[in-house]
Formats: structure tokens, sequence, C-alpha cells
């Protein structure tokens, strides 16, 4: 009898992943997992575990003394301290994240696709995991914490059959990525594998004795107890969220569903979403997974899907609690060097919410200096704006030549305003904003690279002059730290 060319199923993926591929992160894990919750000596047994590893003791430490975990003024030096000042259980399962995220992404040989698929899946679970325990809020740090590492190893068994690399990852990644639809994409893998992710979670689960949470998800995810529905729907929210092209109705389904488990409204659970977004890039980077962060989701979409035609126009009124916040963000953007795509989301979020416009976005110029581009418009009638906007700088009187040239911001009110500083021709109002809007360079150093821009034709509403104040602070802070990202 011919052998297979290929061994099959759950079991065999379960051990050659636990066995050969990533037995460190499989020993800590059921190590950490094994030490009781309520004994004295785990706290040494924890530390013992990972004091030999450097690189992760530093990476336990910076996580706990990070805003999101140490609401004190002392910092803690040691992993024991830290097991005593938050408690044991948060810190065992800092060290399992801290763990997880090093060993998936330590593997240097992936092809491109494969790792960019991974990154994806991290990121999605990462964000999964913050939304799980932001909506276990009140019930207990244990509980919490239960449910926060149990989202973040939902999806195990595909991250680690990803990170292990080879020619039959590659494969794999290669008849997926032709493939757009679920069903057959699950076709594919279990034909491949023997064996669906979700099997291969389900024995990664049990091989290395993770939580009963996590197996209770994995094996009834219809159990109404509130943390196994808890850890559903963050999974199913972060997947929403993560998607390149967003479902509106699949978004709103599982944020109304978040919404009815916690007892808040949409509106707030939509506010506490975006908020938990920013503490996930801010933790991502404190657990040295930077890679990961310019795939978590942005949360901007879910503004967008407030807005159905059903509803009607969604007008954001200026928030200045949102302004703020955004604007701590930037200030610490412009001190760490921060990604690029990062620091103009962060801005156009803070302008559309925080200023309350209707659309907002970053205009770049093309390599002749001849155009203006746009590269995000964000907020309501978006993909609308972005075709309309592409602008011929011919005309060195243009408001948008004297932007970019005096290197100034400018509002642009309507052609019937008196105070009207600047002329526009009537098809490019009709293309914009009858009502005005304001516009302010981007640039980096002394370069200009392109505009920001915002308007409140959608709502038709003006401009006033707080809002062109607020509008020209964030462009001006985001500039500095563009100079800083790219210095």
């Amino acid at each position: 009898m011919k052998p297979t060319t290929q061994p099959k199923g759950a079991d065999y993926w379960t051990k050659r992943i636990s066995d050969q591929e990533m037995p460190a992160l499989c020993s800590t894990v059921r190590s950490l997992e094994k030490l009781a919750k309520d004994d004295v000596s785990s706290m040494a047994l924890l530390g013992r575990s990972v004091m030999h590893d450097n690189a992760l003791t530093s990476r336990i430490l910076r996580v706990a003394n990070s805003a999101i975990y140490n609401k004190g003024i002392n910092q803690v030096s040691t992993v024991s301290r830290a097991a005593v000042v938050l408690g044991f259980d948060t810190i065992r399962n800092i060290c399992i994240t801290a763990k997880l995220l090093t060993s998936l992404l330590e593997n240097k040989h992936l092809s491109e696709g494969v790792y960019q698929r991974l990154l994806k899946l991290m990121a999605q679970s990462f964000q999964a995991a913050m939304l799980a325990r932001m909506m276990m809020n009140g019930r207990g740090d244990a509980l919490r914490e239960e449910v926060f590492i149990a989202s973040l190893l939902y999806r195990i068994g595909e991250s680690a059959f990803w990170s292990m690399g080879g020619e039959f990852t590659d494969s794999l990644d290669r008849k997926l990525v032709s493939v757009t639809d679920k069903t057959e994409q699950n076709f594919i893998i279990r034909s491949e594998l023997g064996a669906s992710f979700l099997q291969l979670t389900q024995g990664i689960a049990r091989s290395w004795g993770l939580g009963e949470v996590l197996q209770k998800s994995l094996l009834q995810p219809d159990e109404r107890m509130p943390e196994i529905r808890c850890v559903f729907i963050a999974d199913k929210l972060s997947e929403a969220l993560i998607q390149s092209d967003v479902n509106p109705k699949e978004l709103q389904k599982y944020l109304t569903q978040a919404a009815e488990l916690i007892d808040v409204n949409v509106e707030e659970m939509t506010k506490r979403v975006m908020h938990c977004s920013e503490n996930t890039q801010k933790l991502a980077v404190a657990y040295g997974a930077k890679a990961i962060v310019s795939y978590l989701p942005d949360t901007t979409c879910l503004l967008e899907s407030d807005s159905s035609p059903e509803q009607g126009v969604l007008i954001r009124q200026t928030d200045q609690g949102y302004q703020l916040s955004k604007l701590r963000q930037l200030t610490q953007y412009a001190v760490v060097k921060t990604d690029f795509n990062q620091i103009m989301q962060a801005t156009l979020e803070g302008i559309l919410t925080g200023v309350g416009v209707d659309r907002c976005g970053v205009l770049l110029l093309s390599p002749s200096r001849k155009l203006l581009q746009p590269r995000v418009m964000m907020g309501e009638d978006a993909e609308m704006l972005k075709q309309a906007f592409v602008i011929e700088l011919n005309d060195p009187q243009s408001v948008f030549s004297q932007c970019i040239e005096q290197k100034r911001s400018i509002w642009v009110n309507a052609p019937s305003s008196q105070d009207c500083k600047v002329q526009l021709d009537d098809a490019l109002v009709e293309k914009l904003s009858s009502f005005g809007f304001l516009i302010a360079p981007l640039t980096v150093g002394t370069k200009v690279l392109g505009l920001f821009y915002a308007d409140r034709h959608v709502s038709s509403r003006h401009f006033e002059q707080q809002d062109n104040d607020s509008f020209t602070h964030f462009c001006q802070l985001a500039n500095v730290c563009f100079t800083v990202s790219m210095s």
C-alpha cells in the first residue's frame, strides 16, 4: 500500500505543533495553566518559569507598567512584585500573551503571503481579546483575564499552523488567495489538512490544558453564559472590524449583540469599542508586537455604519473630550517614532469625530506635483468624495495651490459669503461643498506632501472659528509627528 505523502488530521497537526514547531510555547503555557490560582507558591513558580528569559521578562514588566494595567504611580521592577500588585491571574495571562506573540512572530523564514496572513490573524485575535476584556469590566479580575486569554487563543490552531512556514503552508496560502467564498475556503483547508482550523484549535486547547472558558467557547459557542457569549461576540466583532471591505450590516449585528450583552445602547458601545481600539494599539506596542499595529482595525467604519439611509444624516457634534484624547495620542506619536499611516488615521479620527465634520481626508501630491489625489477619505459619501477629488494644480491662484505654496491652512467659505477670501468656480463648489471647507498642508519637515481636507456638506452646516482652530491644531500636530516618523 502506497503511503500518503502528507499525514492528515487534527491529532497529527496538534502533535507536530506542540512537539516540533513551538515546544517552548507549549511547555510554558502548560506550566502556567497548571499553577494553582490560590497557591502562594505559584508566585515563585511563575517567577522561575520566566526568569531565564530576559526578553520575556522585559516585555512582561513593560506591559505591567503600562497605563492600561498599572493605575498607580509606582513602577514594578520584578515579575513577582508585578504579580503581587496586579494579581496572579493578570500577570500569568500577561506572561502567556507575551510568550504567544513572540513565539508566533519570531519565525523569520515565512513567505510574504503567509507572514501577512499571520499578522492580520494575530491582530484580529489581539483586538478580540481586548474587546472581550472590555466587555467583562466589573465582572471580577479573574474572570475578565480568563476571557481575555480565551479570546486571544480562540484561533490558536490557525495562527500556529501559519507560523510553521514551509512549502505546505505556502501552497495552501496560494490556493486560498484566489478564493473569496468562506465555505469554499474552509473546504480547501479541510481537504489539505484533514481537519478544520477549529478542530486544530480544539486539539491544542485539550493538549495544552487551556482554560475551561476557551474549551467551552470552542465546543458550545451558542452557550448563554456571559463569558462564553462574550468570547464568541468579541471574535466576530473583531473579524467584522478588520475586514478590508467592511460589511455594515454584519458589523452592526455584532455591535448590537455586544451592546445587549453588557446592557448599554449601541451608541455607547460604539464609543467603548473605539476607545478599546486605541488601548489595543498601545498595548500591542508595549508587548513588542509593533508588526501587528498597522493590521489592527480602523474603527472609523463604526462611525460610518451609524449613518444608514433609514436613520437619516448622522450629524457629528463637536466632542472636545474626544479631541483631547486624540491630541494626546498624537503628542505621544511626536515623542516616539510612529508609522505614517497610524498618524494619519489618528488625525482623521480626531477631525471626523472630535471637530465634528461630515467627511475628511488626506490628498497627496502626485510625483509631478501637478495633481492632488485622494489617499484616505472618511465619513459620509467618502467614496463619492474620493472620485471628485482629483484636483489639477494648473492655476497658481487656486486655493489649493496657495495652501501648498504658502504652507498655511485656509478656511474656504461659500462664495456667497461676504467674508470669503477666495472665490471658487461653480464646478469645483459643486464637486466639494457649497457650505465651505477647511484645508491645511501635510508636511514632512519643510516639504509639502499633500493636504488635509474637511467639510460639513452632507449635513448642510457652516464652520465656526473654533472649528477652524481645532482642525488647524490637529494638522499642525500631525505634521510634527510625520517629521519625527520620517526622520
